[in-house]
């Protein structure tokens, strides 16, 4: 299976940019998630690569075949891609062997081989067996898996999906994404996965690029999304994160010592050279990474602490969640006990905390996220 490369994508929509300078390399049986809010402009590169779309500006190639160049727009019926819809698009009035059939016929197959393509495609995703049935015949989960098998069933160079489980409810969309990483692992094909869900592209993804209004944000494994996310935006869409904005007032033995707004707290910050006295900053934290003591109590030396009062708990099964009032700003934590009360101490590991530049200007939903007002 081949490499998918985009360079410098743009594209624009009666003059306004939702793709700006998209530059991404997709490896030979790679599952590389585009993941990003509503709007963020992930369907319309899948749409680009397709050939429902003609970019602006840019180049597309899957392997040496060249799809966008500028002067050159190979239609979508010669690209030879796989794509399944969130709709899934299956002709209700057609049973399955005949839905299967129609990309066939496009391209001419011959009907001789026609039988031996579609019984081994419907045979891929488990549904041989009801190859005479029409699609109102059948369950969500089994109509995402015929629109699967129509994408697969001339053997495509690259399969595209955009956000195909999204119809589904959550227990067979959990099924669903399990059954279908494992079906792209075991056919190798290069596949191209559309979805807004964290915890989806997380589970699914060798890679994810995280998109936000029409900007590629960050490229990475899951864990490197996760872990390290470049930005605080980035930080923000991924999981949940504790943001707080602060000041650097200098550096102490070789950690940076920070003022945080709205709060008579300093912290020490392990120092990597990005940020020097004077710079305003935004910290986040996670949830998970946190730990809570009574007040008073004797803490670690190796893990920053903040004061908060405890303003309630919840009870989630695993874990209690702790909403906890820290200045203005109402904080997050996870803990395994839920008989804290009054003042705490929110303890975080070093390693823990990623520092981000502050920004002034916040996109509207980010805003919410770093700073949730009492």
């Amino acid at each position: 299976m081949p490499d998918v490369i985009i360079s410098g994508l743009r594209k624009e929509f009666a003059g306004n940019v939702v793709l700006q300078d998209i530059d991404i390399h997709i490896k030979d049986g790679e599952f590389f998630t585009l993941l990003g809010p509503s709007g963020c402009g992930k369907s319309t590169t899948l749409s680009c690569i397709a050939g429902l779309e003609r970019p602006t500006d840019g180049t597309i190639a899957v392997g040496d075949a060249v799809f966008f160049d500028g002067r050159k727009f190979v239609p979508p019926e010669e690209r030879d891609l796989g794509m399944v819809f969130q709709s899934y698009a299956l002709w209700p009035h057609m049973t399955l062997t005949q839905n299967l059939a129609v990309p066939l016929n496009i391209r001419k197959v011959p009907k001789a081989r026609q039988k031996g393509l579609i019984h081994d495609a419907l045979d891929k995703v488990g549904l041989a067996h009801l190859a005479k049935r029409y699609p109102h015949q059948l369950s969500g989960g089994q109509q995402q898996r015929v629109a699967l098998a129509r994408a697969l069933v001339y053997s495509p160079k690259v399969l595209l999906l955009d956000e195909p489980l999204s119809n589904l409810d959550a227990k067979l969309r959990e099924q669903a994404r399990v059954w279908l990483k494992r079906l792209q692992s075991e056919l190798g094909i290069t596949t191209v996965y559309v979805t807004h869900d964290q915890e989806e592209a997380l589970a699914m993804s060798d890679r994810i690029a995280v998109m936000s209004n029409g900007h590629l944000m960050q490229v990475g494994t899951p864990h490197e999304i996760y872990e390290t996310p470049a930005t605080a935006e980035v930080n923000a869409f991924i999981g949940r994160s504790n943001f707080l904005h602060g000041k650097v007032i200098g550096s102490e033995g070789g950690k940076l010592r920070v003022s945080l707004d709205d709060s008579p707290e300093e912290v020490l910050l392990a120092d990597d050279g990005t940020f020097g006295a004077g710079a305003a900053v935004t910290i986040a934290f996670r949830p998970e990474r946190t730990a809570l003591a009574r007040e008073g109590q004797s803490l670690p030396d190796n893990e920053v602490s903040l004061s908060a009062e405890v303003l309630a708990t919840s009870y989630v099964g695993s874990r209690y969640e702790y909403d906890l009032k820290f200045g203005n700003h109402t904080l997050l934590t996870d803990y395994h006990r839920g008989d804290l009360s009054g003042r705490v101490r929110v303890l975080i590991p070093e390693d823990a905390i990623r520092i981000y530049p502050k920004t002034d200007v916040l996109d509207a939903d980010l805003e919410e996220l770093i700073a949730v007002t009492i």
